[in-house]
């Protein structure tokens, strides 16, 4: 695999995205720093750092798998890694692989520092990543990433330092989830005539383009009231209010998802990289006030 820049090796793993797979495990290291005494911190930052590279495998294969199935063609939104001709199908199913294979040694690594729990997590990771097409084509997508980008980092990344399952931490993966799920969400909804014309069928497409919309807009506005929910409750410290100050780019890509029923998947061509940058805002205020909450009680 040579030939290629810097530059475009980043543009095929998509970094932009990472936050989906980031943010879960960093808010579930500041649960740990304001819940917990003795945390190995170590084993947090390989869970960071491994769950990284099985994002960027994912993305890979998937984009393999979608040129594959012309699901991706040159008409399509999004990364144009293949179809713009940027790289040969093979050179990325080569990336994939090694990326994968990177991280389930890394994966096995860290299942040998702590336990039987967090293999069976991983397994699951490891079918979500390598299965992930499949189940997208038949409307599964969003469940999946719900699991894979929220459910299981978060448990992980608590069993993995304090080799304790804390179902808890769940608590945050769902505000965390949802955001992340609207990522692929608007993604699905900008490409229903593309997706229907490769004969796949995906959550939006199966309820339409303007319920879509107005899931989409669930997704990333629930997450702040299930915060202050679980605030009311005793459940999470009030220090997670600050979480509301990303409010403002969450009303900003409603606004710009609500475009969709005036100018069609056009205006909603980059909503899912202003969903990442929500998931990065939105989670890093998460951690910060979980943190605080760690100093301050």
């Amino acid at each position: 695999m040579s030939g290629h820049t810097f530059k475009e090796w980043m543009i095929a793993v998509r970094p932009w995205s990472f936050p989906a797979s980031a943010m879960p495990v960093i808010v579930s290291l500041a649960y740990l720093f304001a819940c917990h005494e003795d945390v190995n911190w170590i084993n947090g930052i390989w869970a960071l750092l491994n769950i990284v590279v099985f994002h960027a495998a994912g993305n890979t294969w998937s984009d393999w798998f979608d040129y594959r199935h012309h699901v991706d063609a040159e008409d399509t939104y999004g990364v144009r890694t293949l179809t713009s001709g940027m790289f040969l199908p093979k050179e990325i199913f080569r990336l994939s692989v090694l990326l994968l294979s990177l991280a389930v040694l890394a994966g096995i690594g860290l299942w040998l520092r702590s336990g039987m729990p967090l293999l069976y997590i991983g397994i699951g990771g490891l079918a979500c990543a390598v299965f992930y097409p499949y189940l997208k084509y038949h409307a599964l997508g969003d469940a999946v990433i719900f699991l894979a980008y929220a459910l299981l980092p978060t448990v992980g990344t608590v069993y993995a330092g304090t080799l304790q399952i804390d179902w808890h931490v769940l608590y945050l993966a769902v505000p965390v989830g949802l955001i992340t799920v609207a990522i692929l969400h608007c993604n699905n909804t900008r490409d229903i005539a593309t997706d229907n014309r490769a004969d796949i069928r995906t959550l939006a497409m199966n309820i339409g383009g303007k319920a879509s919309v107005w899931l989409y807009c669930f997704e990333v506005i629930f997450p702040f009231f299930w915060l202050t929910g679980c605030i009311i409750a005793g459940i999470l410290p009030v220090w997670c209010l600050l979480a509301w100050v990303a409010g403002i780019p969450a009303l900003q890509n409603v606004r710009m998802s609500i475009g969709y029923f005036k100018s069609g998947p056009a205006a909603i061509a980059g909503l899912d990289e202003a969903t990442a940058k929500l998931q990065l805002v939105f989670s890093l205020l998460l951690a910060v006030s979980l943190v605080l909450s760690g100093l301050l009680s």
